[in-house]
C-alpha cells in the first residue's frame, strides 16, 4: 500500500488529502450532534459545507451560527485551517512535533503542497508557516476581541474573535454573524466600522501573499531589489488589483451602496470590497444590490484569487501578471518578458494561458448549465460559479436555494479551484512519455 501511494504524483496525493479531508468533514457535519436542533443534515449539504471549508471558500447551504452548534461550529473552523495551511503541512507539523524523521518523498510533497520553488529549506519553512500563521490569528484574535468582547461577553467574544481571525487569514469568509438576524449578514453590521475591517483586511492580505513572500520579506526587510523575481511579481500585483478595485467600487458603487455614507466611508468600504472579493468571502455591503458593473468587477476579482503557496484560491495573481506583461510585450514585438531586470522562463506563459483558458471554460460551461436547471438570470449564476472556482465565497443567495445538481457543480468548482485548475487536470491526465521524433511544423493563421 506505501510502495502504491510512493509511486502516486505528488499533485494526485495532495489532491487525494483534501478529498480525504473534506470526506472526514461531511460525516461529522451529518450527525445529529453537530447541530443546534439535534436533526441529521442531509449528506449533500454536509459536503457542500465541509468541501466550502476545506477549500476555504465560504459558501454555505446554511447559516453557520444558527445551523452548526458549538461542535459543528469547531469542526468547520478546523477544516478551514487544514484547508487554509494544506493537509501535508499540518501532518508535518506533528511529525516535527514527535521529532520524526521526513524523507525526501515527503518534502518533495510538501514542496508542491506550500507552492515553494526549492526543496532544500523545506522544514524551516513549514516552520516559518505554522509559527507566522498562529502569530497572525492570534493577533488578529485578540484585535478582534477588543470588539466582540465589550458586545458579546467575554466567553463569546473570544470565540468570536478567535473563529473570524482564522477564517480571515485562512481567506475563508465563514462567519457567526448570523446571532444578528437584522445585521445584513457576514460583516455588514460593521460596513462603516474601519477598525474591524481593517483588522479583518489585513488578515485576509497577509494570508492571501502566499508562505514563499513571508521568507523574503523576513530576510530582506525592505532591500526590496533583493526580493525574488516571484515575490515581486506578487506584491506589486496585489497593490494594483487592490487599487484598482478599491477605485472601481468607489465609481461603480457611488450612488449605490455607497450612496448614504460619508465620503471617507465610501473608501473604508471600497477598499474593504476590493481585498475581500478576491477569495475571502466576508462582505460589508448588500451583494444583491450590486450595480451591474461592481457585480462584473466582484466576478473577475474573485477568479484572479489571491496568489500561489497561500491560503488563497482563484487563478492567482502572477497567472495574470504573466499573461498581461506577455500581451504587452508581444504588442511591442519583444521576444522575451522582462520584470526588473529580470526575465520569465517561457514555459510560464504556457502554463498562465492554460489556466486562464480553463478558469474561463469551467465557469462558463457551470454557469450555462446551472442556468438551464435553475432558470435564473444569468448575472446571479455567474456570480456564484466564479466565486466557487475562485474559493470567494460570496454569494447572492443562489446556494442557499440551489438544487442537487447545481450544488454538486459549485463543489467541483470549489475543489477545483482550491487544488488549482492545472493541478486539478494534471491528476486526471496520464502521462505518456514523447515519441522520440519531432514531427514537421506548419503555420496556421490565428487572430
Amino acid at each position: 500500500m506505501i510502495k502504491r501511494l510512493k509511486n502516486i504524483s505528488y499533485t494526485r496525493l495532495i489532491a487525494l488529502s483534501f478529498f480525504g479531508v473534506i470526506l472526514v468533514g461531511m460525516i461529522f457535519l451529518c450527525l445529529p450532534f453537530s447541530t443546534r436542533d439535534g436533526s441529521w443534515t442531509a449528506p449533500i449539504d454536509a459536503l457542500f459545507t465541509a468541501t466550502s471549508a476545506t477549500c476555504v471558500t465560504g459558501l454555505v447551504a446554511y447559516d453557520t451560527f444558527t445551523h452548526w452548534n458549538v461542535f459543528g461550529q469547531l469542526v468547520i473552523l478546523g477544516l478551514i485551517q487544514i484547508g487554509g495551511l494544506g493537509f501535508m503541512t499540518i501532518i508535518s507539523l506533528f511529525a516535527i512535533f514527535m521529532k520524526k524523521r521526513i524523507g525526501l518523498h515527503e518534502r518533495k510533497i510538501l514542496m508542491v503542497s506550500s507552492g515553494n520553488m526549492r526543496i532544500s529549506g523545506m522544514i524551516q519553512l513549514i516552520r516559518l508557516i505554522a509559527a507566522i500563521t498562529f502569530l497572525c490569528e492570534g493577533i488578529g484574535a485578540i484585535f478582534l476581541s477588543f470588539q466582540f468582547v465589550p458586545e458579546m461577553g467575554w466567553t463569546r467574544g473570544i470565540y468570536n474573535a478567535i473563529f473570524h481571525s482564522i477564517s480571515a487569514f485562512c481567506n475563508a469568509g465563514f462567519d457567526l454573524m448570523g446571532r444578528y438576524p437584522d445585521g445584513g449578514g457576514s460583516l455588514c453590521r460593521y460596513g462603516t466600522n474601519a477598525y474591524v475591517l481593517i483588522v479583518i483586511a489585513m488578515l485576509i492580505i497577509i494570508g492571501g501573499i502566499g508562505f514563499t513572500i513571508w521568507t523574503d520579506v523576513l530576510e530582506h526587510k525592505w532591500k526590496i531589489r533583493q526580493y525574488s523575481l516571484h515575490s515581486l511579481v506578487v506584491l506589486i500585483t496585489t497593490a494594483v488589483l487592490i487599487t484598482i478595485g478599491t477605485l472601481g467600487y468607489f465609481v461603480f458603487e457611488y450612488k449605490g451602496n455607497l450612496a448614504l455614507l460619508t465620503i471617507p466611508q465610501k473608501w473604508l468600504a471600497a477598499f474593504f470590497m476590493s481585498v475581500t472579493t478576491r477569495t475571502a468571502g466576508f462582505n460589508a455591503m448588500n451583494l444583491n444590490t450590486l450595480s451591474p458593473s461592481g457585480s462584473l468587477l466582484t466576478d473577475i476579482l474573485m477568479l484572479i484569487g489571491g496568489s500561489p503557496g497561500s491560503t488563497a484560491g482563484g487563478m492567482k495573481t502572477t497567472t495574470v501578471a504573466v499573461m498581461i506583461l506577455s500581451v504587452w510585450g508581444m504588442a511591442k514585438g519583444n521576444t522575451d518578458i522582462t520584470v526588473a531586470k529580470r526575465r520569465f522562463n517561457k514555459d510560464l506563459i504556457k502554463h498562465a494561458a492554460v489556466i486562464v483558458f480553463l478558469y474561463i471554460v469551467a465557469v462558463l460551461v457551470a454557469t450555462m448549465v446551472i442556468c438551464a436547471m435553475e432558470g435564473v438570470e444569468i448575472s446571479g449564476v455567474l456570480f456564484e460559479t466564479s466565486s466557487a472556482l475562485g474559493t470567494a465565497g460570496l454569494t447572492q443567495g443562489l446556494s442557499g436555494t440551489a438544487g442537487l445538481a447545481t450544488k454538486i457543480i459549485l463543489i467541483i468548482l470549489m475543489y477545483g479551484g482550491r487544488i488549482g485548475g492545472l493541478s486539478l487536470l494534471l491528476v486526471f491526465a496520464e502521462k505518456k512519455t514523447e515519441a522520440p521524433l519531432k514531427r514537421p511544423a506548419e503555420r496556421i493563421m490565428i487572430g
